[in-house]
């Protein structure tokens, strides 16, 4: 009897131990974009981020920030690498597939690369943001516009 209660205690330990491991290599390869925004938080404290999108493979996250900078963070296991791009300051070409980027940092060539989004959208809105291009929509229509015009008058 105690001799298979001690095999079953083995084989659980067994178990939990292959479990964790495998919970460890997932997310070793899949990046969480939270830890992300917290570690570019720490990078560029007086950064406000506005939006964000993530690649596919979620190992790069471009951020959208508060003065019409852009952010890029890319995951390199449990490190992430974080900068702050200005407008202009890169090159982008549309990928083949239509939802990618493929993008250049004459500043940080390392990080060239060819990033794929969910959606032909988020790449379209990524490469505004990069290219400092994004004018958020306004509340107001131009309709509202006139109207609030006319009653300051």
């Amino acid at each position: 009897m105690l001799w298979l209660l001690l095999i079953v205690l083995i084989v659980a330990v067994g178990a939990f131990y292959v479990r964790m491991n495998a919970q460890a290599e997932r997310d070793f390869d899949n990046p969480d974009a939270g830890s992300a925004m917290v570690e570019f938080g720490r990078a560029f404290p007086d950064e406000a981020i506005r939006a964000l999108h993530s690649t596919i493979d979620r190992k790069a996250i471009f951020l959208r920030l508060h003065d019409g900078k852009a952010g890029f963070i890319q995951s390199h296991g449990t490190h992430y690498v974080c900068h702050v791009i200005h407008p202009g300051k890169v090159r982008v070409n549309s990928s083949e597939s239509g939802r990618g980027l493929i993008v250049h940092f004459p500043d940080f060539a390392y990080l060239d690369n060819d990033f794929e989004f969910r959606t032909a959208a988020e790449a379209a809105e990524v490469s505004l943001w990069l290219l400092g291009s994004f004018n958020p929509k306004s509340e107001f229509t131009d309709e509202t516009a006139a109207q609030a015009a006319q009653a300051s008058d």
